[in-house]
């Protein structure tokens, strides 16, 4: 059995597969996120004992593939491969970036050279060149960054609310769907933990409503400043390798992605709208190619 391990900040998805039959063993399993910028290394092992699907197997596990956020620096894996290893003492242990995770889900096992974008809560955008990543921008978060991302699209609707810039039959509509009071908005914002997920909530209004002409301008806007600021740091690379997309923003949004995609001159590849889903796919294929 192996475990393919897709993990924020927040929460943490893992899925069992049989290698064998690259069928699911059990239903994918949640717990809260293992960022080892962020946790102890106690917390990891809590965190992970809490769950007792996970515990109950921990023997049977052969491979543990983690794909984390935090885990970019040279140092911080290294405490979390050293947690998997000691719960899954039978396992043999990889612990990678965040950013893998969408490159393997998108490319595949073949390994072709790619531009990966990730346009989910946050957004990024690395150059793969078939075996490393190449990144040219770094990122200083969700408050002056993540263009085109689900926060940067609940900002900019917030913004219009408030500013009155939002089309008033939309408005009401927002105004139902989302509780408004300025109070409640400002505690999510600044008092609570992860306001950018907060924000990235709204999104789903922009998906919902997308055939109106404001959101085509807000989302149109959004890909753009994307484009001009992430996508074409490699505008040498992308003469000659597709674009792809992962994360639920991107993944509703093809459409758009693909008409600004044109605009600017760029080939748009695969989309993945999860991709621990495209992981389980690739880890199968590459462990039967061996």
């Amino acid at each position: 059995m192996i475990f393919i391990i897709d993990s924020g900040s927040t929460k943490c998805d893992w899925i069992a597969i049989d290698p064998k039959t690259g069928q699911q063993v059990f239903e994918k399993q949640r717990t809260k996120g293992l960022n080892p910028a962020i946790i102890s290394e106690n917390e990891a092992i809590q965190i992970i004992n809490e769950n007792k699907i996970l515990i109950d197997h921990k023997l049977d596990v052969d491979h543990v593939f983690f794909y984390g956020a935090g885990c970019g620096t040279v140092e911080a894996p290294k405490m979390l491969k050293k947690v998997l290893q000691s719960i899954f003492t039978n396992a043999v242990i990889d612990v990678k970036e965040d950013t893998y995770a969408a490159i393997y889900s998108t490319v595949g096992v073949d390994h072709n050279p790619a531009v990966v974008c990730i346009l989910g809560t946050g957004s990024n955008c690395t150059y793969f060149d078939g075996k490393n990543i190449h990144q040219r921008v770094i990122s200083l978060g969700y408050s002056i960054m993540d263009d085109a991302s689900g926060n940067y699209f609940g900002r900019q609707l917030l913004r219009d609310y408030y500013f009155n810039f939002m089309p008033h039959d939309l408005k009401l509509i927002f105004k139902t769907r989302y509780n408004m009071d300025d109070d409640f908005i400002k505690v999510n914002l600044y008092k609570k933990p992860n306001p950018n997920a907060y924000l990235a909530t709204f999104a789903e209004f922009l998906i919902l409503n997308k055939e109106s002409e404001y959101v085509q301008k807000v989302i149109k806007k959004g890909l753009k400043s994307f484009v001009e600021t992430m996508i074409m740091q490699f505008k040498d690379e992308i003469k000659t390798v597709p674009v792809h997309f992962a994360g639920s923003i991107s993944f509703f949004l093809q459409r758009e992605i693909k008409e600004v995609a044109q605009e600017y001159g760029f080939t748009v590849g695969n989309f993945q709208r999860r991709p621990i889903e495209g992981l389980a796919d690739y880890h199968v294929r590459q462990i039967k190619a061996v």
